[in-house]
């Protein structure tokens, strides 16, 4: 049998480099990105875009740590089979499965409440009823194949960088607005502005989160060894470059003073190279949040499935749907959850959990690797390897990202 039909009661093997890349550029480029920059601007001004980079420099070490533990073990509940791996302990496997749960559906819930918001600018429909659409709507999307759900949301993901896009063209259209901007870039050798730059990082490493769920769909994907790490890198590299970019755009637009007071920085800087009206950006606001919801949905039902084929959760939510190949039960909880959170919660306040889950994820990921190459005297054949160093950076490094993330926030 192929390998991308997989076995028959089995998830299908049938995700491409670019469908892996599409997917994760879409959990990763998100909504936040068109607000950040605004943030982002009041806080380093004309240097933001050298904070998106330090904040890519960072997460790399992870990156280099999930490529190699994505082929050692391409299952889906990714994160949870790695510390089970390491530390082998039931109890420690099932709690960061369930904060990778928790922690995306936050996230998802939050996305479906600012894509109401969005919508809302040209229907008029009451919010609780409209983000139940827009999540149940979603759902339904999350539950087709893998391969027909993924490539939807990478088409709404080249629309959502579409629109990022848009805006790089409009500044390159005006490049004596960008050669008089470029050398405010680099700052000088004063103590307030890499305090600027550094405090502005610690906030980027949020528009980042997303790039680590493509773990995730390992199950799903073609050759994962070759795979997995080349999609990794890319997806971190690609946002790194766009966000940089798209940044430095925005500040040669708009002062960063005004960006920063800005609901809608993105867009005001759109509308100040183009002259086009912000009713543009924020339709594509609302693909990029819709996308957002998709594949959040497709990553929990996955990491679901994994818990439950693992014998952590029910054994229910490890069923999949004989015509899809996909876990539909596991999807539909997803939807439940999101929409609770979405309807009930304060997810203002819920929100700022997502991204401390994350880090808190990502030290335990690099602890894990750090325990299982510590205990092999050869490693598997045919597996990314990454230097013995890294981990060790990723640990710290997300540690020290985790005690300051309150304070990026503030």
């Amino acid at each position: 049998m192929p390998e991308e039909n997989a076995a028959a009661d089995g998830l299908r093997r049938s995700l491409s480099l670019w469908q892996v890349v599409l997917y994760g550029l879409g959990v990763t480029i998100g909504a936040g990105i068109y607000v950040l920059v605004g943030v982002a601007a009041g806080k380093s001004g004309t240097h933001a875009p050298l904070a998106f980079i330090a904040a890519a420099v960072l997460l790399s070490f992870t990156a280099g740590s999930l490529a190699e533990l994505g082929t050692r073990m391409p299952v889906s509940a990714s994160e949870a089979a790695y510390v089970q791996a390491g530390f082998s302990r039931k109890w420690l496997t099932l709690s960061v499965g369930l904060i990778v749960v928790g922690t995306a559906a936050i996230s998802a819930a939050t996305v479906s409440v600012g894509a109401a918001g969005y919508v809302a600018v040209f229907v008029t429909v009451p919010a609780p009823l409209l983000i139940a659409i827009i999540v149940i709507a979603m759902g339904l999307i999350a539950s087709l194949t893998t391969a027909q759900s993924v490539t939807l949301a990478g088409l709404m993901t080249l629309v959502e960088i579409g629109g990022l896009l848009a805006v790089l063209a409009a500044g390159l259209l005006q490049p004596p607005l960008l050669l008089a901007a470029l050398p405010t870039v680099l700052p000088a050798f004063s103590i307030d502005a890499w305090t600027g730059i550094i405090g502005t990082s610690l906030l980027a490493v949020f528009a980042f989160i997303g790039f680590e769920h493509v773990v995730n769909i390992a199950e799903e994907v073609r050759d994962p060894n070759k795979v997995l790490p080349r999609a990794i890198f890319l997806t971190l590299g690609l946002t790194t470059a766009l966000y940089a970019a798209v940044v430095f755009v925005a500040i040669a637009a708009v002062a960063p003073a005004e960006l920063a007071l800005s609901k809608a920085p993105l867009a005001l800087a759109y509308e100040r190279l183009s002259g086009h009206p912000l009713g543009v950006m924020s339709a594509i606001a609302i693909i990029a949040t819709l996308n957002g919801i998709v594949v959040h949905m497709i990553m929990i039902s996955r990491v679901l499935y994994g818990l439950s084929r693992g014998g952590e959760l029910p054994a229910g939510l490890g069923h999949l749907d004989p015509r899809t190949r996909t876990p539909v039960r596991a999807t539909m909880l997803a939807v439940v959850v999101i929409l609770t959170l979405a309807l009930i919660f304060p997810i203002e306040q819920l929100a700022q959990y997502t991204a401390q889950g994350t880090l808190a994820i990502f030290v335990m990921i690099n602890a894990a690797l750090i325990q299982i190459k510590r205990r092999e005297v050869t490693p598997p054949k045919d597996i990314f390897l990454t230097p013995a160093w890294m981990p060790y950076a990723g640990l710290i490094a997300n540690f020290i990202l985790l005690l300051t993330s309150g304070f990026a926030r503030d």
